[in-house]
């Protein structure tokens, strides 16, 4: 019970103590003109509204604090489910929070991986290549046997170098590298002095690709070649084809001043 209800219940009974007084007086001032027996009824009579006056009082507070008590418990009760309900949805934000950190890192190992199959592939899968002023499609094998070759000729090893490139050849005798590989071949073979198959290379050369860039080159390493035999009326005979179908090279400079050393 709270202290206001107690204070309402304390005047009410002092209310009725007053009334009852009261009456008792105004009963006493009468009694010499009432008999006994009435006397006790009228005061029975009053005892007893008084009573039922009082316990009507009592159970009227009684009701009020039940009914405050059972509001406080269902405020209680709603404030636990509120709670209840932000604890929940602390965890379900929690668990979104982490489900969308693992969607991320699953999308992350996804992408991840899917760039490293594309590295992958891209060591196997063919792709375009310039040469000597050549373009076109390779192999990865196909470069990476081609470089090997090439790195053993400019580092002297010409005997490797001759090797690799009659190897490249014959693993790829398609290759958009084969004028290439002829012209780097003859020279490994003319520094080896293995001058009659480097000629045969540099003619290889100039029959499978008459324009390419080292045509005139490999021209001019042919009439080499033949100085180097002493076939002096065939290398005068190809300083001469050099000049009429490459006047406008290098090597036709350079065969001009060959084909007078000739004379």
């Amino acid at each position: 019970m709270s202290l206001q209800q107690g204070k309402f219940i304390l005047s009410a009974k002092r209310s009725l103590v007053a009334g009852m007084v009261t009456s008792m007086f105004a009963l006493a001032a009468h009694a010499g003109l009432l008999e006994d027996d009435e006397a006790r009824r009228a005061i029975l009579e009053l005892r007893q509204k008084s009573d039922l006056s009082a316990q009507r009082l009592s159970d009227e507070v009684k009701k009020s604090t039940d009914d405050n008590a059972a509001f406080r418990r269902s405020l209680l009760d709603l404030s636990n489910q509120i709670e209840m309900l932000r604890i929940d949805l602390a965890k379900q934000r929690g668990q979104d929070e982490q489900l969308a950190r693992t969607v991320s890192e699953l999308q992350r190992q996804q992408k991840d991986m899917a760039l490293g199959v594309e590295e992958r592939m891209k060591k196997f899968e063919p792709s375009k290549v310039l040469v000597d002023g050549q373009e076109f499609i390779a192999a990865p094998a196909e470069v990476r046997d081609f470089d090997a070759a090439l790195a053993s000729l400019r580092q002297g090893e010409f005997a490797a170098a001759q090797i690799a490139f009659i190897n490249f050849d014959k693993r790829y005798p398609n290759s958009g590298y084969k004028p290439s590989v002829l012209f780097w071949l003859g020279n490994a073979q003319y520094a080896l002095r293995n001058y009659k198959d480097a000629i045969v290379n540099f003619k290889a050369l100039l029959s499978v690709a008459p324009a390419h860039l080292r045509a005139s080159e490999a021209a001019l390493s042919i009439a080499n070649c033949q100085v180097e035999l002493k076939d002096g009326k065939g290398a005068r005979k190809t300083f001469e084809d050099i000049l009429k179908v490459y006047p406008q090279s290098e090597a036709a400079g350079v065969a001009k001043t060959r084909l007078a050393q000739l004379k």
